[in-house]
């Protein structure tokens, strides 16, 4: 059990982290503005409020099923990842860190779904050089980052060990 607690020190920094940051925005940036400007524009921090999810899918949907759809199904979702994230002892450590990355993040955004009307704060940046259509990448904020590195981390762990143990299997067959 002591395993299991361990990452989820990962979960609650990355959810002190994502809070703050956002804080500090609020506070020094007016809505819907660039509060500095990095590398010629490359990288700005910004005050941008997303009622949608991912790149503002949903933002058209009323408050209701947006409320339900983007917070309490989500919410529902990260308590059964966590049932399962103690139930089972099927994870390796890099992928109950991983687990606790994306459930941390997704708590981030979920803070601000429930109790910031406006929406999500994100504040994050870049120019994206036109790739893909875009001049600029769409705006994020660290439980963002979190999500994406996490269950990426996740899915790669997830392929490797999977291959290792197919691996396993058919030199077994062969002994």
């Amino acid at each position: 059990m002591k395993n299991k607690i361990r990452p989820l020190f990962l979960t609650v920094a990355i959810i002190i982290c994502d809070q703050v940051s956002k804080l500090i925005v609020l506070k020094n940036v007016d809505p819907y503005s660039i509060g500095a400007s990095f590398f010629n524009g490359f990288f700005r921090i910004v005050n941008i409020y997303n009622k949608g999810i991912a790149f503002s899918i949903g933002v058209g949907l009323s408050d209701n099923v947006r409320r339900f759809l983007f917070a309490l199904i989500p919410l529902l979702v990260l308590i059964l990842v966590l049932v399962f994230y103690f139930k089972s002892n099927d994870f390796t450590r890099i992928q109950e860190w991983a687990v606790c990355g994306i459930v941390g993040g997704g708590l981030g955004n979920l803070i601000d779904r429930f109790f910031r009307p406006q929406g999500v704060v994100d504040w994050i940046d870049f120019r994206f050089f036109g790739l893909f259509g875009f001049e600029r990448f769409p705006t994020f904020n660290i439980a963002d980052a979190s999500v994406v590195v996490c269950g990426i981390l996740l899915v790669v762990s997830l392929i490797y060990t999977l291959s290792r143990e197919e691996k396993k299997i058919s030199e077994s067959k062969y002994e």
